[in-house]
Order: structure tokens, then C-alpha cells, then sequence
């Protein structure tokens, strides 16, 4: 295995990895910023080292102070996490100059994939369906505006480096097309540093699943099911879950099928989502792929009992998996709600502040990941997200009444705190939701309906607990 790992981000993801690090016998390196002096990974990796004030473009995204604390600690591996470096070729290309691991797939793959018009090309090649749309950069807003005419309205424009729901706008019509075309490229070098942006026709009644994929450098490839992603604000995830409900029989099968063999065409090594798009029939189109770890892994660990993290070390550190496609079968169910610091009513804006009181659920079957605690400051530098809370049943219905209960419990108040909780456990008790024939458009339903869409069986009111 490494004899010392630094984990290359922050908040709860960089705890779980430390957790993961312990249980492997691995000593762990914690970076932080000025903002991050007194956050939960300082306390618990072995040691820490800051690189920088607030801003992360001066702390954790500044790949200088990131290596320097990887060579006076004596790292030999660096894990980056989601978000951040975590897919930035440059930074595992200058990892690898200076003898270090990145507990993620190689830079040339990084570089392919990480322009999703270059990984609609390939995923193409490898025989895997995609929307009609561009496959290469789209070099003016003529030719954009043809594309559009050609496989009609509405499409969607997209940055090609973008991620995280951000670089990206709907078209409706011929006469808006020019500028969004536009304006996307200009958030796209705002936001990515590359203005590189493609086309592809939009779904406005679809859902969004994703496949779990892992690949050793043995040639080995295997899928760990799929996740519903399909409740989103802003095309940002708020609640997962695995299986997907109400899919046509045979379609995970077929989609797990596609991710495994997309990633086998390409070399890919490590720990990969492949995200679809599905339509009411039963159509899926590949969309793209996420070369690192995932928000919303632990809804995966939960129905298959596979440690991620810790098959990424392994596959890092040069190990076959050891797990094989029958063993990775998922069982039960598993429901993931992200509790962010926003506020629901006023268009999920920022709502940080200092937390006073901060409980969260337990019980049989309840994982929370979180960095969060009492008197924990929540900084203004950083993403919103606070705590990840799993439940997991043997079955939907079971894990539904298990989430409710356990969003219930939960408690986090403080000065100009406000939290999705309560908007969660609207969302779970929604009667749509609860079919499982929900799709991306959910929340902006439900933010528009003043009557909450409660389930006939549920007699309490929707709780505010933030």
C-alpha cells in the first residue's frame, strides 16, 4: 500500500478518505486553509499543513503548496477527492513528475475525458447511445445555431470542461440561441478556464441515473448498479437513491453493461460515475463521465458493502479489485439527502452562519458523513454541503420510512443557519416521489406548489427542523 497519503480537499470528503486511510493502517496528511484551521480533519489526520488563506484558488487549488506539503511530510500518494483537482490533468501530471500517486486514473485519460464533447466522441466509438448533439467544440454561434435548426428545439448548451451543474443553459427557441451561445462561453472560461462549449438536444422530462464503476490496471471492469439522481436544483443533486425505482426490466443491466464497456474502451483505471439520461420509455443516452469519487458514493457502499475509497487505494497502489461483477450485486435499498446550508426559500441561497446545536439521526441503518459539529463555524469560501444522511432498508418503501424518521431527528440551528432539512422531508414524503415516477423537473414543481403533495399515509406535518 503508501506509506503516507495527503488528502488534496476539505470538508466531509476529506474526513471520509482520513477514516478510510486508518482503517487500511495508512498515516494521513490534512491540508487546510485559514478558514479550515478548526475543521473536524485537522483534529483527525496525523498531521496537518496549511497552504493558504480562504480563497481556494490560493489554497486548494494552488497545485504549488499542494506538492510542497506532499514532499516535507514525505507523502508518497495524494488523494484529491471530488471536486477541486480531483479530475485536473495538469495536476496529476506534475503528481506523477514528482513521484507521487494520484489515487485516480491516469492524466492522458483525465485529458480525454475531461472534455465531455471529446468523451461523447469516444463513448460514441465504444457503441454507447448519446442524444443527438455536437461531438466536437462548437467553433461560433452559426454553427450552433445549424446544429440546433438541425435536431430541433430545445437543446442545451453546455461548457465542455464544466461540472457540478454550472456552465450551462437551455434554449427554447432560434432567436435566443446566439446569445446564450455566448454567454456560456464566457461563464465557461469565467468558471473552467476554457470557453469550449458543445450542444446537445434537451430533455425536459427525463431522469438522471448514473452508473458506479470500478477498473483495476489489469484490465478488470466491473459495475456496482445504479443511482437516481433525478432530484436536483439548479442540475445539482439534493437526494439520491439505489436502485433506481420503476425502471423497465433489464435496463440497469443494460446501462452497467455500456459504463463497463465505455471505460474498458478508453483504459480507464479507478473509481468512475457514468451518467445517463432516461427517458419515460425506457431510452437511456450516455451524458458523461465523472473521473473521480463521487458525492453520493455511500449510497453505492451501502446496497453493495464495497469500501469505494478503499478500492481506490487499492487499484492506486497497483492491486487487482477484489471484488469481482457477481459479488457487487446491490441489495435492499439505500436513500442518500444532502443537508446543505441553504435556504429553500429564497431559491436555495447560501444561509451560512455558526451552528449552536447539531444533531443528527441514528438508528439501525443510518450513515451520516459529515465534518459538521457544535460551535463549527460554516465558511462562506466553500460549497454548501454539510452533512450526507443514508438510511438503507431491504426494500424502497422500508428505506423511505427509515429517511423520514431519520430527517426528523435531525437538529442543526444556529445564527443565519438554514438547512434543506426540511425541504427533504418534503420531498420524501411527496406522492410523486414516493411512486418513484419522479423526474429532474421535481423540485422546481415543488417549490411552486404552496400545498405540500404529502403521501396519503402520512399523517404528520412536514417538519422544520433548521
Amino acid at each position: 500500500m503508501f506509506d503516507k497519503v495527503l488528502i488534496a480537499n476539505r470538508g466531509e470528503i476529506a474526513l471520509r478518505i482520513a477514516r478510510a486511510c486508518r482503517e487500511l493502517g495508512i498515516p494521513t496528511v490534512a491540508v487546510y486553509s485559514t478558514e479550515d484551521r478548526d475543521s473536524a480533519v485537522v483534529s483527525f489526520a496525523d498531521e496537518a499543513v496549511h497552504i493558504g488563506p480562504a480563497p481556494a484558488k490560493r489554497s486548494y487549488l494552488h497545485i504549488p503548496s499542494i506538492i510542497e506539503a506532499a514532499r516535507t511530510t514525505g507523502a508518497d500518494a495524494v488523494h484529491p477527492g471530488y471536486g477541486f483537482l480531483s479530475e485536473d490533468p495538469d495536476f496529476a501530471e506534475v503528481c506523477r513528475d514528482n513521484d507521487l500517486v494520484l489515487v485516480g486514473p491516469p492524466p492522458d485519460v483525465l485529458t480525454r475525458l475531461g472534455a465531455k464533447s471529446e468523451a461523447r466522441r469516444l463513448m460514441a466509438e465504444a457503441g454507447l447511445p448519446l442524444l443527438p448533439g455536437s461531438t466536437e467544440p462548437l467553433a461560433s454561434a452559426d454553427e450552433a445555431q445549424r446544429l440546433a435548426d438541425r435536431i430541433g428545439y430545445p437543446v442545451i448548451i453546455k461548457a465542455s470542461a464544466g461540472g457540478g451543474g454550472r456552465g450551462m443553459r437551455v434554449v427554447t427557441d432560434p432567436g435566443s440561441l446566439a446569445e446564450a451561445y455566448r454567454e456560456t462561453r464566457r461563464d465557461a472560461e469565467a468558471l473552467f478556464g476554457n470557453p469550449e462549449v458543445y450542444l446537445e438536444r434537451f430533455l425536459s422530462t427525463t431522469r438522471h441515473v448514473e452508473v458506479q464503476i470500478l477498473a483495476d490496471g489489469f484490465g478488470n471492469a466491473i459495475h456496482l448498479g445504479e443511482r437516481d439522481c433525478s432530484v436536483q436544483r439548479r442540475h445539482q443533486k439534493l437526494v439520491e437513491e439505489s436502485p433506481a425505482p420503476r425502471l423497465p426490466p433489464g435496463l440497469a443491466d443494460r446501462m452497467g453493461e455500456a459504463a463497463v464497456r465505455g471505460a474498458l474502451a478508453v483504459g480507464y483505471v479507478g473509481a468512475a460515475t457514468f451518467e445517463f439520461l432516461v427517458e419515460p420509455g425506457g431510452e437511456f443516452y450516455f451524458m458523461e463521465i465523472n473521473c473521480r469519487i463521487q458525492v453520493e458514493h455511500p449510497v453505492t457502499e451501502m446496497v453493495t458493502g464495497v469500501d469505494l475509497v478503499a478500492e481506490q487505494f487499492r487499484i492506486a497502489a497497483g492491486h487487482p479489485l477484489t471484488v469481482t461483477q457477481s459479488e457487487a450485486r446491490p441489495r435492499g435499498a439505500a436513500i442518500e439527502c444532502r443537508l446543505n446550508v441553504e435556504d429553500p426559500d429564497n431559491d436555495f441561497a447560501p444561509a451560512a452562519g455558526v451552528i449552536e446545536e447539531f444533531r443528527v439521526a441514528g438508528g439501525p441503518f443510518v450513515r451520516v458523513d459529515t465534518h459538521a459539529f457544535t460551535g463549527y463555524r460554516v465558511p462562506v469560501s466553500y460549497d454548501s454541503l454539510l452533512a450526507k444522511l443514508l438510511v438503507w432498508g431491504p426494500d424502497r418503501e422500508s428505506a423511505l420510512r427509515r429517511m423520514e424518521r431519520a430527517l426528523g431527528e435531525t437538529r442543526i440551528h444556529g445564527p443565519g443557519i438554514k438547512t434543506t432539512t426540511g425541504f427533504l422531508e418534503r420531498v420524501v414524503r411527496d406522492r410523486t416521489f414516493r411512486t418513484g415516477e419522479y423526474s429532474t423537473s421535481l423540485v422546481a414543481e415543488l417549490t411552486r406548489e404552496k400545498t405540500p403533495r404529502t403521501d396519503d399515509r402520512t399523517s404528520d406535518p412536514v417538519g422544520a427542523h433548521t
